[in-house]
């Protein structure tokens, strides 16, 4: 995913300040893409210098101005030629987790379990704000309510993954580290 066709997206549905967009792309992409503001903020600059966006000061009472952001028709044609290009057909999952799990069989099997727990609890907890939040997709048209669903089922699907590798960790010997680099493939 490109942020800065998430941005010019998200400003499809409406004007936001950068921290509105960090917050939808964080509970809207969550399951598809991480985000930080180093790299919202100088994605609206150069957008803005490019002529994709505008921005302007609004003023607030008792607080600072919010710089609030629009899509131009200039943003909205490099959107669209994005919208209809070529995607990546690679399925890339990034998880900080699933790249340690690999090489949990060299650490502590007591530790390890533990951590496992700590990402079924959270994996449980987005779960329930993902159920929840399908109710809301319901009125929100097609595309985002599908992809509400396939969030919710690749929630479904870890967490019991999780739970499958877990039973299995704590029933192994502790003699099941590997001795050798073993060729990984998810084909």
């Amino acid at each position: 995913m490109s942020v800065r066709h998430a941005i010019l997206g998200l400003l499809h549905y409406q004007d936001m300040h950068g921290y509105r967009i960090k917050r939808h792309m964080e509970q809207h992409f969550g399951n598809m893409w991480s985000i930080n503001y180093g790299q919202i903020y100088p994605n609206l600059k150069k957008m803005e210098e490019e002529g994709l966006v505008t921005k302007k000061e609004v003023a607030r009472s008792g607080t600072p101005s919010r710089k609030l952001y629009s899509i131009t028709p200039a943003g909205k044609e490099v959107f669209s030629q994005w919208l209809v290009s070529d995607p990546q057909g690679t399925m890339l999952l990034r998880d900080p987790f699933l790249l340690r799990f690999v090489f949990f069989g060299f650490g502590s099997k007591d530790r390890t379990l533990g951590l496992v727990d700590e990402q079924i609890r959270s994996y449980e907890t987005q779960l329930e704000k993902r159920r929840e939040n399908m109710r809301r997709r319901q009125r929100q048209g097609i595309y985002v309510r599908q992809m509400g669903e396939l969030g919710l089922l690749l929630n479904e699907m870890i967490l019991e993954w999780l739970k499958r590798s877990r039973k299995e960790i704590a029933e192994s010997s502790d003699g099941d580290i590997p001795t050798e680099l073993m060729e990984l493939s998810l084909d």
